[in-house]
């Protein structure tokens, strides 16, 4: 089993979302980030039923840079609640895997 996470945020706009994304590739906090096309998101805030465009992010981390990348993207992110969901890559091209381990051991 590898340690890495595929984590996912959504941001409200392009602008924002490539600012998280490269600023979470210059610390170091994720060794690829992937900007998708808007999506349309509906769900329950404060009780009302929202619908919204968003952009997605892929984002390739460790286990060991998480706690730092969840902090970042808490700073930075323009949400009240940011959705930060964490899932583990079991499998991967193992030269990929490493990769991502050396992109993010670094502070």
């Amino acid at each position: 089993m590898s340690d890495i996470l595929l984590v996912i945020t959504n941001l409200p706009d392009a602008p924002s979302a490539q600012k998280l994304a490269h600023h979470l590739i210059e610390s170091h906090a994720a060794a690829c980030v992937n900007q998708l096309a808007p999506c349309t998101s509906t769900y329950r805030w404060q009780d009302k039923i929202e619908t919204t465009s968003e952009v997605p992010l892929l984002i390739k981390t460790t286990q060991a840079a998480y706690p730092r990348l969840e902090a970042l993207i808490r700073a930075a992110h323009p949400y009240e609640l940011p959705e930060i969901i964490a899932v583990p890559v079991s499998v991967g091209l193992p030269a990929y895997l490493d990769w991502v381990n050396q992109q993010t051991n670094k502070e």
